[in-house]
């Protein structure tokens, strides 16, 4: 398993899709801001239409597009005609996945709109160094072919709903999220985080080790040897990648890790604390305090299954 793999299972990274939308002339949708833990995004099949929200430049969205929006921040999808001129979309929730339609006709867009889920303690690990906006461009990425098998998937999943199907596009919808980060990590504009350090091939051997050995005591020299660089050099990188030591990296990598091993309630928090590297129980349930914003109980008991 990759780091980045690793680290999208910590942040229980899970995609959800709500609505397809067969808008046709004038349409306009408004969307709220998300909740806290959800990220939502846009994905054409066909068609055009522009994404607006507050404080940044207009996106031009076309077929095979995906747009993610990691703050949730409210936003609206138009057709770029005035909204006088927009037709109110009916919503039809008969079926597995509700449909919204302004026409009966051909469509002039074809959009699945969803929401990726996270942890609430994810954002370290994954949000705070993501941007506002994230457009994706699926055929630039993956070539033509690979996109038109992609949407058409999406689009005979969503079209047929036969038994499964919403299976199916739960599973595709989280690669989705899959897709924009590599996407970002390729573009180098991530600003210093961990997910910068998961973009840099060699700095990502050593977060995968800490990762897979978490009560190891890491030096410096010991990550620098994973990672294939002199200590001096990965130092400096990992600093310029990361913006924190890598000490700071391992505990927040512990904590996490702790975490998930928390939420499945199946060890005693002294042992959890043993399984991250800690032999003092109360040492660990200060830095757990520390790092998640509360007690390891508490954690516990907040993210047991419903």
């Amino acid at each position: 398993m990759d780091a980045l793999t690793r680290v999208l299972e910590l942040a229980s990274v899970q995609g959800a899709l709500d609505v397809r939308c067969y808008l046709a002339g004038g349409f306009s949708l408004d969307h709220e801001d998300a909740l806290p833990g959800e990220a939502p995004f846009h994905l054409v099949l066909a068609g055009a239409a522009r994404l607006e929200l507050p404080g940044h430049a207009t996106v031009h969205m076309v077929a095979g597009d995906l747009v993610v929006l990691p703050q949730g921040t409210r936003h609206r999808i138009h057709d770029g005609g005035p909204r006088s001129a927009a037709v109110e979309p009916l919503l039809d929730a008969r079926g597995p996945l509700d449909i919204k339609r302004n026409t009966l006709g051909p469509a002039d867009l074809d959009l699945l709109c969803g929401r990726f889920t996270f942890a609430p303690d994810a954002a370290r690990l994954l949000l705070s160094a993501l941007p506002e906006v994230m457009h994706v461009k699926l055929a630039d990425d993956h070539g033509l072919g690979a996109l038109e098998a992609i949407v058409g998937i999406f689009r005979e999943e969503v079209t047929r709903l036969e038994p499964g199907a919403m299976s199916v596009v739960t599973a595709l919808t989280r690669a989705l999220f899959v897709f924009a980060l590599r996407a970002h990590l390729r573009q180098g504009g991530l600003p210093p985080s961990l997910l910068s350090l998961m973009g840099d091939p060699r700095l990502a051997n050593a977060v995968l080790a800490m990762l897979r050995d978490p009560a190891r005591e890491w030096t410096v020299a010991m990550l620098a040897a994973e990672a294939a660089m002199s200590r001096a050099t990965f130092a400096r990188h990992f600093e310029a990648k990361g913006k924190v030591p890598p000490h700071e990296v391992l505990t927040l990598l512990r904590m996490h890790l702790a975490g998930d091993l928390l939420r499945r309630g199946e060890l005693t928090a002294g042992a959890v604390a043993d399984r991250v590297g800690y032999k003092s129980e109360s040492a660990f349930g200060k830095t757990f305090t520390r790092v998640m914003g509360t007690t390891p109980a508490r954690f516990r008991r907040d993210n047991q299954p419903a």
